[in-house]
């Protein structure tokens, strides 16, 4: 029932600081390890009661949020997250969140976060009518399976009537997540876990051309500069390249990303898996994205008019670079193949013709 309005003011310098940089704010409103305790939660039974009325929507809960939306809420961009591998029932959630919805009056985006193996068990409750959320803050254990698990979310809640704001923010394994880059100092020489490379393809291309809201990473507990005690951000220099080249690409090629929706049906991949991904508005323009190079057939049989063909980069970002010949809609096509490094992850961009 006491809040340190000194640290709440300091909160809120950092927050007026991210802002005009184009950071946007997650407030996870729970954490799992220091309040989202009870006995047959998903680990071994808790020791440590809910705080905050019990997990109810009662007289502590309701003074909190009052506090942080009456504090943080004129921020631009932030979602409110109910919380972290959350444990409170479904009518829990119902009640927080329509409570939040109530009280905020610049109706910001609201989404939970859910343990690996409870995705269907918390989410569907919620889908459509369930509830008041606009989205999902998802987590899993392997980077593979970033691409399908937002695939999946952004088709159920549509089906729902609802689309959702599908975004990753625990992507892999616990003890590795997003791995430092190669050469960081004490990274262990048997080291086997996810690679950059594979964060790159499966966990930051995967979730945008699923149509996923954005990546965060998380560092594991288990290598340098991890979750627990990370001091140098310098130690994921090349993720950060990897995102600002994604960023750099949907933003000076003018994608119009609300206006697209996976496809992966188009390029034979109906199981959403990481063979190849595919982006598109239907008769404008499609991205297909190759993880490992290569070329694919893309399903042409109902388009119509001359499509051009460019590639893009995105290890090094740069200018788009023209493919081969111009396809034509009415019949499967090939795309054709890189223009270098054939082995290696590439984009193509394929636009109608003026």
């Amino acid at each position: 029932m006491h809040y340190d309005c000194s640290k709440l003011d300091q909160w809120g310098i950092v927050f007026d600081h991210a802002q005009p940089l184009g950071l946007y704010l997650h407030f996870k409103l729970q954490e799992n390890e220091i309040d989202d305790h009870r006995a047959g939660a998903w680990k071994t039974p808790q020791v440590i009661p809910e705080a905050l009325d019990g997990g109810l929507l009662g007289p502590e809960r309701k003074l909190y949020l009052r506090e942080i939306v009456a504090r943080f809420s004129h921020a631009l961009a932030l979602n409110w997250n109910l919380g972290e591998e959350n444990t409170q029932s479904t009518g829990e959630l119902r009640a927080m969140s329509q409570y939040i919805r109530d009280i905020d009056p610049y109706d910001h985006h609201i989404v939970v976060h859910t343990f690996p193996e409870q995705q269907d068990e918390v989410y569907r409750p919620l889908l459509g009518t369930g509830s008041v959320l606009t989205g999902a803050s998802l987590q899993n254990s392997n980077v593979a399976d970033c691409h399908h698990q937002v695939v999946k979310w952004n088709r159920l809640s549509a089906e729902a009537g609802k689309p959702w704001v599908v975004a990753f923010d625990e992507p892999g394994n616990a003890g590795f997540g997003m791995p430092p880059d190669p050469g960081t100092p004490g990274m262990p020489e048997d080291y086997t876990g996810p690679t950059v490379d594979q964060t790159r393809k499966w966990v930051l291309w995967g979730t945008l051309l699923a149509g996923g809201g954005g990546v965060e990473y998380y560092f594991g507990y288990k290598l340098p500069q991890n979750d627990l005690l990370c001091e140098d951000w310098r130690s994921r220099d090349q993720s950060w390249d990897y995102c600002r080249i994604a960023l750099e690409f949907f933003r000076d090629h003018r994608i119009p990303v609300n206006e697209m929706t996976n496809r992966n049906d188009l390029v034979g991949n109906p199981d959403n898996d990481n063979r190849a991904y595919c982006f598109a508005q239907e008769d404008e323009i499609y991205l297909v994205y190759l993880p490992d190079g290569g070329t694919t057939d893309l399903d042409f049989s109902g388009a119509e008019g001359t499509f051009t063909v460019e590639w893009f980069n995105p290890r090094t970002g740069g200018d788009l670079i023209k493919g081969d010949s111009p396809v034509t809609g009415g019949a499967p096509v090939s795309i054709g193949t890189p223009p270098t490094d054939p082995d290696e992850d590439w984009l193509a961009v394929i636009r109608m013709r003026p």
